[in-house]
């Protein structure tokens, strides 16, 4: 099985991730895409971008990476949308021009995101819209600019049914998976690994509940389990590639 997107270095999971991982892997989890990063380390890492302008182009070159997640927001209150679209193209720019896959954030700018996206320019391989909760009528635009859309296991919750009304009209050749842990936490009856915040006691999502993730999805597209793992699988290692 295979994540399309968490953030396994968020530090509410402390320093546990070495233990995580390995309760990933016995639950068959083969690869994760780890999103950076909080708000926390920005004014360290604009501060390095200031003194050396090429510290991003640094770390794509020193790994292989993606970029992201990067995106469009007018949904939370208190972050202004002033200056998003800017940082935004930016970014995309750059995954354009090295081929890389980048993973995109939007809650309420879906319009104004595929007119962006539109305009170019975009990587060749593709994008990920993590977590789309965008309009089932946007689905065909953004399919054939090159989006691939993933389906979190908090889309299982019952007051999200627009959302799984529009993951049953995804294209088989566009559907990822993933936790978006430690968020994103799916309903009770899908946590076979439960986990706690130890400072706060708030419940977490565990990475490795991925595999409910995949069979309640499966069971949603009416497919068997093992024919929809290998279309997942496809999909991620095409969008992936080489990296």
């Amino acid at each position: 099985m295979y994540d399309a997107h968490n953030h396994l270095a968020d530090a509410r999971f402390g320093e546990a991730q070495a233990a995580l991982l390995m309760t990933c892997l016995s639950a068959g989890v083969t690869r994760m895409v780890v999103n950076g990063t909080c708000e926390s380390d920005w004014p360290q890492v604009l501060a390095l971008a200031q003194k050396f302008p090429a510290v991003l182009i640094h770390f794509l070159d020193a790994v292989p990476s993606a970029i992201g997640e990067i995106g469009l927001d007018r949904w939370k209150p208190a972050l202004p949308y002033e200056g998003q679209e800017d940082v935004f193209v930016a970014h995309l720019r750059l995954a354009a021009e090295r081929n890389l896959p980048v993973s995109i954030h939007c809650l309420q700018a879906w319009g104004r995101l595929l007119e962006l996206l539109q305009a170019g320019p975009l990587p060749r391989r593709g994008f990920l819209l993590h977590s789309y909760g965008g309009p089932a009528e946007l689905v065909p635009p953004l399919a054939k600019l090159g989006a691939y859309f993933s389906f979190p296991g908090y889309y299982a919750q019952e007051s999200k049914a627009r959302q799984r009304d529009t993951f049953r009209q995804i294209p088989l050749d566009r559907l990822l998976i993933e936790t978006d842990a430690p968020d994103q936490r799916p309903p009770d009856a899908l946590i076979r690994f439960p986990l706690t915040d130890t400072v706060t006691g708030q419940p977490l999502n565990h990475p490795a509940n991925l595999g409910a993730i995949y069979d309640y999805a499966a069971e949603l597209r009416g497919l068997p389990p093992a024919t929809f793992a290998a279309q997942v699988e496809q999909n991620f290692l095409r969008l992936f590639a080489d990296l």
